[in-house]
């Protein structure tokens, strides 16, 4: 296992080679901190998934590895080349997405992948296959000809997919790749990620705002004020709020909130959709509901369900943006890699 952050603990089995690591990595704008001490180490056939509140320092992350950014302090290792001291054969193995698209609009589906194919190295005799290939591959053979311009949101994130692979990268990273398009080619985007990683085995990292695709993610880290607090897999992560979630479903929900956050043993009351999630301290699950049970009525109000589930990775990701890191549960190792214990 390579370095890890403090205070974090990884259950990925290492089945492929390292080919993103960040030993201690830092930076700042000014007097802030926008990176800090965050140490990564994401293998071939891993889609790694940057979570976190805006400001947090994901993309700033990113940057840092591909090498838009100039290291403060610390390391980036791409596919075993230092980002410091050799950036031209370290980039040579990162294929990019920005959060914008940063394509030519007035150039075609074809010409864009041509040029950014003879930018990479290849030849007259190899980009007109690879092209081919890569269009195939994203669902854009029929679009060739059409202006990059003219694309919906969806194709143009296919067709910047198509331009990060033109050249058979290792590295994929994906800056929110898929804000601001609809549910459906989100779908797509994924099932192509997903495919790329089983077949290529490339290592993904990707920040993203939405919690179903961090729950698709081999590994997640979440990061706040420039660190990252805590990393494992979704499963593991959902773990920290075992028992602490009650979903609360009636009406009026503005009034049960209320009810709800008054109660001293309830840390959060989140609107979910028609329903309520409520975030209760340990070992108090019993007792507020017993509490909530006897409010409501006294209230006048009605509560058609009251019950514990199972976190999300948004129950999540909101303790961890207002909290500080939680103590993880104890673990053991064994052959095949890190395990949970339960203590």
């Amino acid at each position: 296992m390579g370095r890890s952050n403090s205070n974090t603990i990884s259950f990925q089995k290492e089945s492929g080679p390292i080919l993103i690591e960040t030993s201690h990595l830092t930076k700042y704008f000014g007097a802030n901190k926008a990176v800090d001490d965050v140490n990564l180490v994401i293998h071939a056939g891993e889609i790694y998934g940057l979570v976190g509140p805006d400001g947090a320092g994901k993309t700033t992350t990113m940057r840092l590895i591909c090498g838009a950014f100039k290291i403060g302090q610390g390391e980036a290792f791409i596919a075993g080349y230092k980002m410091s001291k050799q950036p031209e054969k370290a980039r040579q193995h990162i294929g990019y997405i920005a959060q914008k698209f940063s394509l030519y609009e007035e150039l075609s589906v074809l010409e864009n992948l041509r040029f950014f194919a003879e930018v990479r190295g290849l030849t007259a005799e190899d980009w007109l296959p690879r092209c081919r290939e890569i269009l195939k591959f994203v669902g854009l053979s029929e679009f060739t000809d059409r202006w990059a311009g003219k694309l919906s949101g969806g194709m143009r994130q296919k067709l910047g997919l198509a331009a990060a692979l033109v050249h058979r990268p290792k590295i994929l990273l994906l800056d929110e790749p898929t804000t601001g398009v609809d549910p459906v080619t989100r779908q797509d985007f994924w099932q192509l990620i997903i495919r790329l990683v089983s077949e290529e085995e490339v290592a993904v990292l990707v920040t993203t705002p939405y919690m179903d695709e961090a729950a698709r993610c081999t590994r997640v880290g979440f990061m706040r004020d420039g660190k990252i607090l805590r990393e494992g897999t979704p499963a593991y992560l959902r773990s920290f709020l075992n028992d602490q979630i009650v979903e609360l479903i009636g009406q009026p929900l503005a009034v049960l909130r209320q009810i709800a956050s008054e109660d001293e043993g309830i840390e959060d009351a989140q609107l979910f959709g028609d329903r309520l999630h409520l975030r209760v301290k340990q070992g108090q699950r019993e007792k507020v509901i017993t509490r909530l049970k006897r409010q409501i009525v006294a209230s006048g109000i009605q509560a058609t369900r009251m019950n514990l589930i199972q976190p999300s990775l948004e129950d999540v990701f909101i303790a961890l943006s207002e909290t500080g890191p939680v103590q993880p549960p104890a673990v053991f190792k064994s052959g095949n890699g890190e395990k949970e214990a339960k203590v």
